[in-house]
């Protein structure tokens, strides 16, 4: 309970410092909403329409940094990150809403199929090492997970939409579906399986990788040898000894990748013009949309954040010793 608690104060301590720099980085940056928002109007609103602009961004208050930040903060407890600039007048809060169920279904079924993909063809490349296809395994995995997510995306883009025309060129569906029905569903599937496909087999590599050197590293321990000389079949020194073992430094691995694969994700979802949170953060960044660029970048730190505290409890199941308060 005591490391549970821990890991916890750690993600709301984390969470707070990414807050306080969401809070302070627009800031120091020149300009304004309100001046970007006179710019994509060339100036042509009049100074009522830009007092009332003051007062949706925040602007007219006049009190000090800390009575804004602690603004800020109860806006956030209340979910309020103020209006969009290149939607306006719409809620950052709609936007997000409407764009994070792609990315998290996106990211995360890719996440765990190319972690458990990648992991179960590491741990044949180790345990089979010696034969041509499970030595031809690891370049070809490093070869996959150098190349970066935008440029294989695409080359499937060029070769299985534009040149052959198996999938849809982008977005997410067919345009007139109604929801829920199996023209839907289909349409939907049809739409994520390049993107998908993209951070599937250029994550699974590094998985492989990692899984291959943590099983090699475990088959040269003492008790493996001692495991063997004691007449253990194959099959139970894999399923007890090494695949548990060489799990652990996986799972770690896990939480820390969560923000690239985010980061591959938000690129991945441009170039397939796919309606997620990366999609949205892109054109956020070109229409200097500062308040959806707050909310952007906060919700993709909450989600390695939360991505992390779940690895960290299913450590408190994986390995025994941390449940018995013997490791931090």
């Amino acid at each position: 309970m005591a490391y549970i608690l821990r890991k916890l104060g750690f993600l709301v301590f984390t969470l707070w410092v990414a807050a306080t720099l969401n809070f302070i980085l627009p800031r120091l940056v020149p300009g304004d909403p309100v001046g970007a928002m006179l710019a994509k109007y060339q100036g042509k609103l009049d100074p009522s329409a830009v007092d009332a602009l003051k007062i949706a961004y925040g602007l007219n208050d006049q009190g000090s940094m800390f009575s804004q930040y602690v603004k800020y903060l109860g806006n956030l407890l209340q979910g309020d990150f103020g209006r969009s600039i290149s939607q306006f007048p719409t809620p950052v809060m709609d936007i997000v809403k409407m764009a994070a169920p792609w990315t998290i279904g996106l990211v995360g079924v890719t996440t765990i199929l190319s972690f458990l993909l990648g992991s179960a063809l590491g741990l044949y490349s180790a345990w089979r090492r010696g034969k041509p296809l499970a030595d031809a395994m690891p370049p070809l995995a490093l070869f996959l997970n150098s190349m970066p997510y935008m440029w294989f995306g695409l080359v499937l883009l060029y070769v299985l939409a534009f040149k052959n025309s198996i999938f849809p060129l982008g977005n997410a569906l067919d345009p007139f579906l109604k929801f829920g029905t199996p023209e839907w569903w289909s349409s939907m599937l049809r739409h994520a399986i390049l993107p998908a496909l993209t951070i599937l087999i250029t994550s699974a590599g590094g998985w492989l990788i990692t899984m291959r050197n943590n099983v090699m590293s475990v088959m040269g321990e003492d008790y493996i040898a001692f495991a063997r000389a004691k007449g253990l079949s194959e099959r139970r020194l894999l399923n007890r000894y090494v695949l548990r073992n060489a799990l652990l430094p996986s799972f770690t691995a896990f939480g820390m990748a969560i923000g690239f694969v985010i980061g591959g994700s938000i690129l991945t979802e441009v170039v397939f013009s796919y309606p997620g949170l990366g999609l949205q953060l892109n054109n956020a960044v070109q229409t200097l949309d500062y308040p959806l660029m707050q909310a952007l970048f906060l919700f993709i730190a909450l989600a390695v954040l939360l991505a992390n505290f779940i690895v960290d409890l299913m450590y408190v199941y994986i390995d025994p010793r941390v449940r018995d308060g013997k490791a931090t």
